[in-house]
């Protein structure tokens, strides 16, 4: 078989592929393994009655039905669904937006992949750009989504030591370096994999770097603000004329819906609007349908709040304890858990590679994703690529605890030998 070099890039191995492969096994085929890996979202039941009610209520209407199944929607999105996000966004935070500032992805994977791929790569002079991270370790979806090579840059944090064997990561703007190479800068927030989340003050930095260099400011809301709002610490949304903010209807509890919603310039919108007709021709209408009403009421911002945001907080606070009882004396860090829906390891001075560490305890029943492939970008031989792993705390809190216990044991065979 002669592939493109579009096909040999996107078919060969990536990070993204392996996470998912190892989700839908997991999910489906091996139920028995302790799932610690990918960013499906835990079972909130009050959630999920919620959208049982709604898809209860559209399935009893005809009309409803028929535009959830029969019809195509624009490519921007279903235009009643554009007019309430923007006018929740307008009303709670005094964003100046109107319905031709949203647009509706598959899935925000698809809406990175039409966005970095828009503002980096080959440009029209013969220059590349390059999208940059101003903040790595990053998510790995971004890694292998580019359509030309060299497609991020991006600088090593600060690592900030902290008490209880915690550490956090910072913007380091003292290395930060934005030439006319760079496309836009992103960041996620929460971050995923480390559940960073950048202060106030950093993100409002780097919106005022981006505006300088005339750039966009990609900014990643997957776990954020407004919704699903999974953030421990006091943080406010941001979005400004000059920043793209992405959210997604997934870590609400609706990942299979495969619903991003792009919040932008008119003139970016457009832009997006028009490559994503030709890349998936419409939207699908099952996120839209569910979530319509939740957002004209606010009820999407009070489920954010009071049900998601507090369950996961638990749950990362419980994983902690058992991690610290579990890993004892062993050289571990955490970086410190200030939303999404994972922790960061840091095993430091690791002997072993953390893809090693990955397949031994893949061998023992417990998937996590190894910590190399979430530095797009940065490609020196930095050794703390190797030595973190993310696990995810999403899962029922028996998994959680049963596979950190497994996770020390091969931790400290792993130092022992």
């Amino acid at each position: 078989m002669k592939l493109s070099k579009f096909g040999e890039n996107f078919s060969g191995p990536s990070g993204i592929v392996e996470l998912m492969d190892d989700l839908g096994s997991a999910l489906n085929e091996n139920p028995e393994m302790l799932f610690m890996g990918g960013g499906n979202p835990g079972r909130i039941p009050d959630v999920e009655q919620v959208f049982k009610a709604r898809l209860e209520q559209v399935l009893a209407d005809p009309d409803q039905l028929h535009s959830l199944m029969g019809v195509y929607q624009s490519p921007q999105g279903d235009r009643g669904f554009r007019e309430q996000i923007a006018g929740l966004l307008k009303q709670q935070f005094g964003w100046n937006l109107s319905a031709r500032n949203i647009a509706v992805s598959n899935g925000s994977q698809s809406a990175f992949f039409v966005l970095y791929n828009m503002f980096a790569g080959d440009m029209p002079d013969g220059s590349h750009r390059s999208i940059h991270l101003p903040l790595a370790p990053e998510y790995i979806g971004y890694r292998d989504i580019g359509l030309t090579d060299n497609l991020f840059t991006a600088t090593r944090p600060e690592i900030e030591l902290l008490e209880d064997n915690l550490f956090k990561y910072h913007v380091d703007f003292s290395r930060l370096n934005i030439g006319q190479q760079t496309g836009a800068l992103c960041v996620s927030r929460p971050t995923n994999p480390t559940g960073n989340v950048l202060t106030d003050s950093e993100i409002e930095h780097l919106d005022s770097i981006a505006v300088q260099q005339d750039i966009p400011f990609i900014l990643d809301g997957a776990y954020g603000l407004p919704f699903p709002g999974i953030i421990f610490n006091d943080a406010k949304p941001h979005w400004s004329a000059n920043t793209i903010l992405v959210l997604s209807l997934s870590k609400l509890g609706l990942p299979g819906v495969r619903t991003g919603i792009i919040v932008a310039s008119e003139e970016i919108i457009q832009a997006y609007t028009r490559v994503n007709t030709i890349v998936s021709l419409a939207c699908g209408n099952l996120g839209p349908a569910l979530a319509t009403e939740l957002v004209a009421s606010g009820e999407i911002l009070d489920l954010s709040r009071e049900k998601i945001a507090p369950f996961y907080r638990q749950r990362a606070e419980q994983t902690l304890v058992w991690l610290r009882r579990a890993l004892g004396d062993l050289p571990y860090r955490i970086h410190r858990p200030e939303g999404a829906i994972f922790l960061w390891l840091w095993f430091e001075g690791l002997p072993i590679t953390s893809q090693e560490l990955y397949e031994r305890l893949k061998a023992r029943g417990v998937l996590v994703v190894p910590g190399q492939n979430f530095f797009p970008g940065i490609t020196d031989n930095w050794r703390h690529k190797q030595e973190c792993i993310r696990v995810s705390y999403a899962q029922d809190a028996a998994v959680v605890e049963a596979g950190v216990k497994i996770i020390a044991e091969e931790v400290a065979r792993a130092y022992a030998e």
